[in-house]
């Protein structure tokens, strides 16, 4: 995405020149993050909720973006997957803390279309999609020894040719109704500014809250 007026991504230049949306200054703010941050700039944390109504929550990388959504990829039977099949949303949270900023969303979850999960799961190195096979994730795992087993046995069945996408492993897609930038500032002021999407999902409404 492009904008034609000159953006800092700071709050102050959020002012001066606001976006109707919130997904090109997330793409301005990922991308200095992509520059400064040592590693993993695309990691963020995913809660969910399980049937009980505990929440959970973990770090899982984000794979895409862009005004559909932020994509994540994982085995459906995990317990993130299981829990996110259930309730169909989340919530994510993203720390830069280069860059003293957090973005936080909330929203909706589908599914990734198989032809997207197929695209991704074969652009991984091979290892990784082994190990998409071998690990049963989230179960119980008697040691260290009975996994690399399981490996050594896919390893050995996929040794010639393309490796196949499990049928449980694919991707989801939150579509965030909910997204909010938040900036440090001395003394503890920070700078606060929520988007919020239209009842009707056809445009957003922004509002600045006290830090």
């Amino acid at each position: 995405m492009s904008d034609a007026s000159s953006d800092t991504g700071t709050m102050d230049a959020a002012e001066t020149h606001p976006w109707s949306e919130p997904f090109r200054r997330f793409e301005s703010w990922f991308a200095e993050a992509e520059r400064s941050e040592p590693a993993d700039a695309n990691a963020m944390a995913l809660a969910t909720v399980g049937p009980d109504g505990m929440p959970s929550v973990r770090m899982v990388l984000l794979k895409g973006h862009d005004e559909h959504g932020f994509v994540f990829y994982t085995n459906y039977e995990s317990k993130k997957g299981r829990q996110l099949l259930a309730t169909g949303k989340a919530a994510l949270g993203f720390h830069w803390k280069s860059l003293k900023r957090q973005v936080r969303l909330e929203g909706e979850i589908e599914k990734v279309s198989d032809a997207e999960a197929d695209e991704y799961f074969h652009s991984r190195p091979k290892a990784s999609q082994i190990g998409a096979w071998a690990s049963q994730q989230s179960r119980p795992l008697k040691g260290r020894f009975e996994l690399e087993t399981r490996v050594a046995q896919f390893t050995a069945k996929y040794a010639i040719g393309q490796v196949p996408r499990p049928p449980y492993w694919s991707g989801f897609r939150l579509k965030p109704q909910l997204v909010e930038f938040w900036e440090d500032r001395p003394f503890r002021l920070h700078d606060r500014l929520v988007y919020r999407r239209n009842a009707a999902g056809d445009g957003w409404t922004t509002e600045k809250l006290f830090p």
